[in-house]
């Protein structure tokens, strides 16, 4: 009877030995995911349901942002220093600075207009700053900041070509644009009879109309006059057929982030900072934005 009460006994605190230890793995498995939550967002996943997308990233003391490497005075990455400038970079700075108080808490990834929605809806980035003109379809799938750059779609010809403006697109026209941007539906609807070729991004389209496999290359304005700056044998022409204002994407439902951004362009304009930007990056003084 000893022996059996002894086993009994043993058993049962064998058994609250195995819940209490159960019951710990429990905690340290909930507390782990809180952690990943406040050092959520780009490089470490969603932020938590306690914690924003704006307290993520001054918790990881670092601003993720999007931008192009391959368009001349916005977002062009050096090859030789491998360093990226252009009026896109020198806004990041400046939001970087509004959240974290140092510009350069800043890393800047790579995104194409073909990309950069799923980087950012993947959390790869916590925004873009990337040329992207805002439009209804798009607010579907993230949400957009005051616009920070109006522009317009124009076209870019070689030096010479008949082309004058959009009226000069016809059926055997062939027109080169990027995949992914608005420039490819706008000129579609313009001139419906054009052939158009799409490419992955500004350089190689670039390099398709210097190498003669297109009569002429559109997107927005300000992009061709980057690429006219780089190569003066080409020149935009005619004036620009569509509005293209630009905003800043931020995961849809970040509503501190999107704030915190607005607030931080407000700043730039109320300083005057804007217009230096614009000034050195543009050429000339901004007008309306």
């Amino acid at each position: 009877m000893k022996n059996r009460s002894w086993m009994t006994a043993f058993v049962i605190v064998t058994m609250l030995a195995v819940v209490a230890l159960t019951g710990c793995g429990s905690n340290e498995g909930g507390n782990g995911n809180n952690s990943g939550g406040a050092n959520g967002g780009a490089n470490g996943g969603e932020p938590s349901e306690t914690s924003s997308a704006l307290d993520a990233i001054k918790s990881r003391g670092k601003l993720v942002v999007g931008v192009k490497y391959d368009t001349k005075l916005f977002g062009l990455k050096d090859p030789a220093s491998g360093k990226v400038e252009g009026f896109d970079v020198d806004i990041a700075k400046a939001l970087a600075k509004q959240i974290l108080g140092d510009e350069t808490k800043l890393e800047l990834k790579e995104v194409t207009s073909k990309t950069r929605i799923p980087m950012l809806n993947n959390n790869d980035i916590d925004m873009i700053v990337a040329t992207m003109t805002i439009t209804e379809e798009r607010r579907k799938e993230v949400d957009f900041s005051d616009v920070y750059f109006k522009a317009g779609q124009s076209l870019l010809v070689k030096k010479g070509s008949p082309i004058a403006s959009i009226d000069d697109i016809k059926k055997g026209t062939k027109v080169l644009a990027v995949k992914g941007s608005t420039s490819v539906d706008n000129i579609k609807a313009k001139a419906p009879d054009a052939t158009v070729l799409e490419f992955d991004n500004y350089q190689d389209a670039f390099s398709a109309l210097k190498a003669g496999q297109g009569d002429t290359l559109t997107t927005d304005n300000a992009i061709l006059y980057g690429m006219e700056a780089q190569d003066p044998g080409y020149v935009v022409v005619g004036e620009p057929f569509t509005d293209e204002p630009y905003g800043i994407a931020i995961k849809k439902g970040s509503t501190d982030l999107l704030n915190s951004v607005n607030e931080g362009l407000k700043k730039l304009h109320d300083s005057g900072d804007y217009d230096k930007i614009y000034e050195q990056w543009i050429g000339k003084a901004p007008s309306g934005e």
